[in-house]
């Protein structure tokens, strides 16, 4: 069975189509638009143009499975159209707009298929999983391969990027004020007050695009999935001096991270609070996640 998974978020909208036959998955494929829809909020209700770029780009989704007769298609959209005030009427316009269903997945959810999907891939049995999306991050602490807490916060790479940088790249005062509010976020998680571990497990465009440029800048293998957690602070440090971006600069985050040049170092902000607060040594990237999760939950 042939089927296709299409992922509204706040920094990108995915489809990902997979040949799924008894509990053997096949990736087949991967369409993406990165659309920033956090951006459309305003007063934290989303804006008809907001929408419109959400049904412009499922339209385009619909008729490549249409093309391919695959009939068989779940879609879901996590914090952009979760928190938003207008959130149940903008998704039943989209609905009724493009005739493709969309189920609103709650925080917590979104953190269960986002452990699912990423420890089928990793070895570690205990540790914190971390998806920093583009408006929250979902937080996961598992141990013996089992999760004890999970929780999703307020904060992400987008929604940083708009409150606080000036420019592309923010500066080290704006680095200043991502780090406090993310400690403060990060504070009001009660649960995961007292969790600490030496291995962080990342998962979504943050990480993946970490782990690039960590492998671009430390020479290591570009197939490499392990992050040293202490770079993190030397990269953001490197990034956020710059009065201006010089050549070798440009070049490096063109050729790691061009969709995410405006995110990524405010993602990786986040990042390294999270590895201070649980005190990690490490990070591994794991390619997997919610969409994976949500198929070995209910589709496998």
């Amino acid at each position: 069975m042939i089927h296709g998974i299409i992922d509204i978020g706040s920094n990108t909208i995915r489809m990902a189509i997979y040949d799924i036959a008894g509990e053997k998955i096949d990736f087949l494929m991967k369409k993406k638009h990165l659309v920033g829809l956090a951006a459309y909020l305003e007063n934290n209700v989303m804006t008809k143009a907001g929408i419109d770029k959400v049904c412009e780009v499922l339209f385009e989704f619909r008729s490549f499975l249409e093309i391919f007769h695959i009939s068989q298609v779940t879609a879901f959209t996590t914090a952009a159209l979760r928190n938003c005030r207008n959130s149940r009427e903008a998704v039943e316009e989209i609905i009724r707009r493009t005739g493709i269903d969309i189920e609103i997945i709650s925080g917590d959810k979104e953190a269960e298929y986002d452990f699912i999907g990423a420890t089928r891939n990793i070895a570690e049995k205990d540790g914190v999983l971390a998806d920093i999306g583009g408006a929250s991050t979902e937080l996961v602490a598992f141990q013996e391969g089992k999760i004890i807490s999970k929780v999703s916060l307020p904060m992400g790479s987008l929604d940083f990027r708009t409150k606080y940088a000036s420019s592309v790249l923010p500066n080290a005062f704006e680095v200043g004020l991502m780090r406090e509010k993310a400690a403060h976020i990060l504070s009001t998680a009660a649960e995961f007050a007292g969790i600490s571990c030496r291995g962080l497990v990342g998962i979504g465009g943050t990480f993946k695009g970490t782990c690039a440029l960590y492998n671009a800048m430390y020479n290591q293998d570009r197939k490499n999935l392990s992050i040293e957690a202490a770079s993190l602070e030397e990269i953001i440090r490197h990034f956020s001096s710059l009065e201006e971006i010089r050549h070798e600069d440009a070049v490096l985050l063109m050729k790691q991270v061009p969709d995410r040049i405006h995110t990524i170092i405010p993602g990786m902000v986040i990042a390294d609070v999270l590895v201070k607060k649980f005190g990690c040594e490490k990070i591994t990237y794991s390619d997997s996640g919610v969409r994976e999760g949500f198929i070995y939950s209910h589709l496998v």
